[in-house]
């Protein structure tokens, strides 16, 4: 089986720091690798994969300011679409503008559609669904005019997370800094309980980290760590007493709820989106409705056994799981 993969260009694949879908993206491309699959990855050309790599952009636009999005998305596009017959079916983790190519090629191809933003982006979805098969996230990001393929979870690969079963008295944020993400709810969750309130990622809105972030970072009860990787990613979140993530919009999934699970780290997060399909209240970590309850909930973490926390991510969210989903639902387009 012959896949073309298709990434977005706005960060590398696999992403330094940041970059959900393009990690995303990378993960499911080496497991479909090691599955046997023959996997092109049609990603910027500092893109790193165990299997074979294909571009033609040069560096990601979000780290090079010398590449123009729209120019170098187009001819990222047209690479992919010239070299369709060559492969039995296209994956596109890169949203909707590859849909304009899908009606030209005739081989198969998936969307994974990484959040559905809204429904100005339906025009682009529509009247493509006869031609591409869409993937959904989780259930809660469905859209009521769409035909899905599949809900497949994003999976995570659990070695790459260590076990922390004590963790410590520390509060962790760990997202964008961004209304959707809630840093702001985090920040004064921390400050009621009194707690160290480590927060780290990318600041996206400027206004909102200067007005209402940024004047509480102290360096000592709320400390600023910017964007992180590596190890000190893992150590973060599973260093932490509990993940914040007290979000301000229907997130369709959520990375860094079920990396943090997977290090032994529960989450309190709000009630919204995805997060019924990723915590079990009282199970992993607590859901609630109002900023209240989520402190409420930071003294009752000790309720929760950080063992069922990773116990239940290799359950349900591996990245072996998710790339045996992705090579089913392949698999059944191809005709068995």
């Amino acid at each position: 089986m012959r896949i073309a993969m298709l990434a977005p260009i706005a960060w590398r694949t696999p992403p330094r720091h940041y970059g959900p879908w393009e990690l995303v993206t990378s993960l499911l491309t080496e497991a479909l690798v090691a599955c046997g699959l023959d996997v092109t990855l049609f990603a910027t050309l500092d893109s790193q994969t165990s299997g074979t790599l294909a571009g033609v952009v040069p560096a990601p636009y979000s780290e090079d300011p010398s590449i123009d999005a729209k120019v170098w998305e187009f001819a990222h596009l047209a690479h992919v679409f010239e070299r369709a017959g060559e492969f039995d079916l296209i994956h596109n983790q890169a949203d909707f503008p590859a849909h304009a190519f899908s009606g030209l090629v005739d081989t198969p191809m998936v969307t994974t559609i990484h959040g559905f933003s809204s429904d100005r982006i339906l025009p682009m979805y529509a009247p493509y669904q006869d031609r591409v098969h869409y993937v959904a996230i989780s259930d809660a990001d469905r859209h009521s005019s769409l035909r899905y393929a599949a809900t497949i979870h994003h999976g995570i690969p659990l070695a790459d997370f260590p076990f922390d079963p004590t963790g410590s008295n520390d509060l962790l944020f760990f997202g964008r800094m961004h209304p959707d993400k809630g840093a702001a709810d985090a920040v004064a969750a921390g400050q009621a309980s009194g707690r160290r309130l480590h927060m780290a990622g990318i600041v996206q809105d400027e206004r909102y980290w200067r007005e209402q972030v940024e004047p509480h970072i102290d360096g000592e009860q709320i400390v600023y760590h910017g964007a992180v990787g590596g190890t000190a990613r893992t150590d973060l979140l599973g260093g932490a007493r509990a993940l914040l993530h007290l979000i301000g919009f229907d997130e369709p999934f959520g990375l860094s709820v079920v990396e943090a699970m997977a290090c032994g780290t529960p989450v309190i997060a709000y009630n919204r989106g995805s997060m019924p399909e990723l915590i079990e209240d009282g199970v992993n970590g607590f859901l609630v409705d109002n900023l209240d309850q989520a402190i409420a909930a930071i003294d009752r973490i000790g309720e929760i056994d950080r063992a069922a926390c990773r116990a239940r991510v290799a359950e349900r969210f591996s990245v072996e799981a998710m790339a045996e989903r992705y090579h089913a639902l392949y698999t059944s387009i191809l005709g068995g």
